[in-house]
């Protein structure tokens, strides 16, 4: 099931798995106010993603968003893919279940790496803040940027994909 909680202690859970620690570095740069990269996650415009390479086939896209109402968010999980999902600045929720649990409505791979599925009101919900980070397998259906009050808040954040095939 999907980890979530600070990068001390994701990273604490996922130790001795060296596919993550691109990401990790990545992300703590991120993290770091004044940082280069914290710096250009800032200038993200409203409404737009940023992609940028990490190497190794791990690449990252940086957004910024207003968080949705809960009933205009989608299932989707990944196949090709890990998603860590870090949020920056803003708060907002996740909705999190086991895929299993979920009918597939629209089926994207390979191109898109993307599974919808169909509507569900059992998943858990994670509250995640600034400085927070959540990590999804392919096993973990997600429902991410939903507002987490009203009104919705600018969200900046930042999904690391990191491919399956690399943490074996």
């Amino acid at each position: 099931m999907a980890l979530f909680g600070s990068l001390a202690t994701v990273r604490a859970q996922l130790a001795g798995c060296p596919s993550f620690d691109r990401t990790f570095a990545y992300v703590e740069e991120m993290l770091r106010p004044g940082s280069p990269a914290h710096q250009r996650m800032l200038a993200v415009p409203e409404g737009e993603t940023e992609r940028v390479e990490l190497g190794d086939g791990v690449f990252a896209l940086e957004q910024a968003y207003v968080a949705k109402p809960r009933a205009e968010g989608r299932w989707e999980a990944h196949r090709a893919y890990i998603d860590v999902q870090v949020i920056v600045t803003g708060d907002e929720l996740m909705e999190v279940t086991d895929t299993s649990r979920l009918v597939v409505t629209e089926d994207r791979t390979p191109e898109k790496d993307v599974l919808f599925f169909a509507a569900y009101d059992e998943g858990s919900v994670l509250r995640m803040r600034a400085g927070e980070l959540a990590v999804f397998y392919p096993i973990d259906a997600h429902k991410p940027s939903l507002a987490a009050g009203d009104p919705a808040a600018l969200v900046r954040k930042t999904v690391v994909k990191v491919p399956v095939a690399s943490v074996a």
